[in-house]
C-alpha cells in the first residue's frame, strides 16, 4: 500500500495539501489533521476505505495467490466429479398424449427411475443405461396405449366372438397397418385412416364399393408433393378388396383436400396435365423454329390439342366374298357316280305254263329277244362331285390405348418485319405472300400435320403495337431510363444536402452546448497524447528534469524543482475540489503509514 500511495501523489503533493512546508508536518499534526479530514466524511467513504485497505492487506500477504489458486483448482476439480456422475439422459418417448405421459410419469416414479422433460415438454427423457429396459417393462404394462393397432389385435381374440366383433376388430386392425405404413414416409408425422367397408350382398344391383378416408399430419414446413398422393391413394387401394382409386380421399391437418377431384369434362389432374405437356410441347417446337426467321418475340403461336383418354378394346370376325374359285383354298372335295341298268327275262302272267323248264336249246343263247332269251341295256347313268372351299375370315382384336391425339389446332401471329433506309429509319413493312407460305409448312411439319385425323394451322401475318419503340431515335442522355437516374441522382443529393443543413445548424450546436470543451488550467497540464503520473507532471518533463539535474548546472536544477513544485500544489488543490474523497482516502493511507 506504501508503493500505491507513493505512486498516486509524491511526497511533495503530499506535504502541499496541508499548506506547509517540506519537513514541517510532524507525526502528531500528521494524525491531527488526517483524524479532522476522516471525520468530515460520510459512511459510503468510510466503506470504500476499509474495503482499500482490506485488499491492500491482502495484497500484501505473500500466500494469498497460492491460497486463491488452490481454491480455484478444487472447485474445477469437483465440478468436473459431479460433471462425470451426472448420467446421460435420452428420449424414452416423443410426443405423446397428455393421458400417457401421465401414466407413464407415474411408472417412473413408482420404479425410482429419475427423468427429465424436453424443454417444450414433448419427449420424456431417462438415463441411457436405462432406456431400453424402461420401454420393455412398460410394454408389458400396455404403455403408451395410444397409437395405431395392428393385426397384434387379433393374437388375443376371446373365445365365443360374435361375427360382428371380429369384423370390427379386423377392420381396426387393418386401419392400424395402413397408419403405420403412411407414417413411414419421412414428410408424415401421423396419419389417421378410416375405412367404409359395406357389408358383402348375394345381389349384383346391391354391391357397393369400398371407400377409405385419410387424414395426414404433415412437419412444420413440409408437404406433399403429387407423387406422393398418389402413390398413397393407390396404396391404400390396394390394400382393401375391390375399393377403386377414386373412392380414397386425402387430408392435411389444415383442411386441404390433396386428392385432385375429377374435372367438368372427365379429365382428372393427370390426364390435364398429358395434355398441357403436349401442347407445351408443340408450341416449343414451332417458336423455337420461327425465332430464328423473325427474332425472339417477333412469333407467337398457341396449340389446341384433342386427346382421346378412352381407353378402346375391340374384336370382331369378317367373312368376305369368295374371289376367283380357281385361286380359293379347297378344304374337302367328294365325286360319286351311279348307272342303272335294264334286264329282260320271264314275263307274263305267273302259272303252269310260265314254270315250265326250259327247252333244250336250238339256237344260240345270244340268238335274240325271244320269251326264253336275256339281255340288259343301261337306263340311268348318275354322277355327283362336292367340293368345300375355305371362308374368307378376318379376327381383328383392337386395344387402343388412353392419350391418342385426335386433332391438332395451331394457331400463329407473325410480326411486320423491320427495314432500316439509308438515313437510319426504322420502319415495319409486312411479311410476303411467299414467306409466309414458308412459315405455313414449316409449323405443319414441326407440329407433325396430319389432314386425316383434322388438323389446322393459321398464319396470321400483323404489326405488333407493343413493339413500336416510341424512344428508338432519341439520344442516349434523353432516354427514359437515364432520366429515371437522374431523378434518383437528384433525390439522393437532396437528402444530403438536408441531413448536413440540419446538422451544422441544429445537432453540432446542441452538442457544443452539452458537451463544453474542458478547461484550459486542467488541459494545460499535459497533452493528451503525453502520458502524466497523479502528480501533475508529464513523463517527459519529469525524465528531462532529472537529466538537467544530472548534466546540467545546480541552478537551471533548483529553478526547475520550484516551478515543479508550484505545479504540484496547483494540481493537489484542483483535485481537492473536485474530488474530496479520493483526497480523505489519501490522507488516511497516509495516517496509517506513519502508524
Amino acid at each position: 500500500m506504501d508503493s500505491s500511495a507513493n505512486s498516486l501523489i509524491n511526497p511533495d503533493a503530499r506535504m502541499g495539501l496541508t499548506g506547509a512546508q517540506p519537513g514541517a508536518v510532524a507525526p502528531g499534526s500528521g494524525q491531527a489533521g488526517g483524524a479532522a479530514d476522516l471525520g468530515g466524511l460520510g459512511g459510503m467513504g468510510g466503506n470504500f476505505t476499509q474495503r482499500l485497505s482490506g485488499l491492500a492487506q491482502m495484497r500484501g500477504n505473500p500466500r494469498a495467490p497460492l491460497i486463491f489458486a488452490v481454491a480455484l483448482l478444487v472447485a474445477i476439480v469437483a465440478g468436473l466429479f459431479l460433471w462425470s456422475r451426472s448420467p446421460d439422459y435420452k428420449v424414452l418417448y416423443s410426443n405423446l398424449s397428455d393421458r400417457d405421459g401421465g401414466s407413464i410419469i407415474a411408472a417412473l416414479q413408482q420404479a425410482n427411475i429419475p427423468y427429465k422433460l424436453s424443454d417444450s415438454g414433448g419427449a420424456i427423457l431417462v438415463p441411457s443405461e436405462q432406456v431400453h429396459e424402461m420401454r420393455l417393462r412398460l410394454a408389458s404394462q400396455g404403455l403408451p396405449k395410444s397409437g395405431s393397432v395392428g393385426f397384434e389385435l387379433m393374437d388375443n381374440q376371446k373365445f365365443g366372438i360374435s361375427q360382428f366383433d371380429e369384423q370390427v376388430n379386423y377392420q381396426r386392425a387393418l386401419e392400424g397397418e395402413l397408419e403405420r405404413t403412411i407414417e413411414s414416409i419421412s414428410t408424415v408425422k401421423s396419419a389417421r385412416v378410416h375405412l367404409a367397408i359395406p357389408k358383402p350382398s348375394v345381389f349384383v344391383r346391391d354391391k357397393e364399393a369400398p371407400s377409405a378416408a385419410v387424414l395426414v399430419n404433415l412437419y412444420p414446413g413440409r408437404v406433399l408433393d403429387e407423387g406422393q398422393v398418389v402413390a398413397i391413394t393407390h396404396m391404400v387401394s390396394s390394400a382393401v378388396p375391390e375399393m377403386p382409386v377414386h373412392g380414397v380421399t386425402i387430408l392435411d391437418q389444415d383442411g386441404n383436400l390433396l386428392t385432385q377431384p375429377t374435372a367438368g369434362n372427365g379429365l382428372d389432374a393427370s390426364q390435364l396435365k398429358f395434355r398441357q405437356q403436349i401442347e407445351r410441347n408443340t408450341q416449343q417446337r414451332i417458336n423455337a423454329i420461327l425465332a430464328p426467321l423473325f427474332g425472339s418475340g417477333n412469333a407467337h403461336s398457341q396449340v389446341s390439342a384433342d386427346i382421346d383418354f378412352s381407353h378402346t378394346e375391340q374384336t370382331s370376325e369378317n367373312y368376305g366374298p369368295n374371289g376367283n374359285p380357281q385361286q380359293a383354298a379347297i378344304r374337302s372335295q367328294q365325286s360319286s357316280s351311279a348307272t342303272e341298268m335294264s334286264q329282260s327275262g320271264a314275263s307274263g302272267v305267273p302259272g303252269a305254263l310260265s314254270n315250265q323248264p326250259p327247252q333244250p336249246a336250238s339256237a344260240p343263247i345270244t340268238a335274240g329277244n325271244g320269251a326264253s332269251g336275256v339281255s340288259s341295256t343301261p337306263v340311268s347313268d348318275r354322277k355327283d362331285s362336292t367340293t368345300n372351299y375355305e371362308l374368307d375370315k378376318t379376327v381383328r382384336h383392337i386395344d387402343r390405348p388412353m392419350g391418342d391425339i385426335r386433332r391438332l389446332s395451331v394457331a400463329v401471329v407473325v410480326n411486320y418485319m423491320k427495314v432500316v433506309d439509308a438515313k437510319g429509319q426504322v420502319s415495319m413493312v409486312p411479311v410476303t405472300a411467299d414467306k409466309l407460305a414458308q412459315v405455313t409448312q414449316l409449323v405443319k411439319d414441326a407440329m407433325g400435320f396430319d389432314s386425316t385425323r383434322g388438323d389446322s394451322v393459321n398464319v396470321v401475318n400483323s404489326a405488333f403495337t407493343t413493339d413500336i419503340d416510341p424512344n428508338a431515335n432519341l439520344p442516349w442522355w434523353r432516354t427514359p431510363d437515364m432520366l429515371a437516374l437522374y431523378k434518383q441522382i437528384a433525390t439522393y443529393l437532396g437528402i444530403g444536402a438536408v441531413a448536413l443543413f440540419l446538422y451544422f445548424v441544429m445537432v453540432k450546436p446542441a452538442l457544443r452546448r452539452a458537451f463544453p470543451p474542458p478547461e484550459p488550467a486542467l488541459a494545460a497540464l499535459a497533452s493528451p497524447d503525453e502520458p502524466m503520473l497523479l502528480d501533475g507532471i508529464p513523463a517527459a518533463e519529469r525524465e528531462g528534469a532529472v537529466v538537467e539535474i544530472e548534466t546540467d548546472s545546480e541552478t537551471l536544477a533548483l529553478e526547475n524543482s520550484k516551478h515543479k513544485y508550484e505545479r504540484n500544489l496547483e494540481f493537489a488543490r484542483n483535485i481537492a475540489r473536485q474530488d474530496p474523497k479520493i483526497v480523505a482516502t489519501v490522507v488516511k493511507n497516509w495516517v496509517s503509514d506513519e502508524r
